[in-house]
């Protein structure tokens, strides 16, 4: 009886694995890739050497330099 428990246990957290997902950045918003979407932009680099790919509605603004 334990082992079956145990067996539907693990069958449940591997059906919520996403094969082929990326390692997420930038606050959850971005994700580690080699190349980006045509929408995406490169805001920081992932601590694995793969761009942080952000849509630009995520990234923050930046303010004019004429301003002090």
């Amino acid at each position: 009886m334990k082992l079956l428990v145990l067996s539907l246990a693990v069958l449940l957290l591997v059906s919520h694995l996403r094969p082929g997902d990326a390692q997420r950045c930038w606050n959850l918003l971005g994700k580690c890739r080699h190349r980006c979407f045509k929408k995406e932009s490169v805001y920081v680099y992932c601590t694995n050497g793969k761009m942080c790919c952000v849509k630009p509605k995520y990234q923050p603004k930046q303010k004019p330099s004429w301003l002090f």
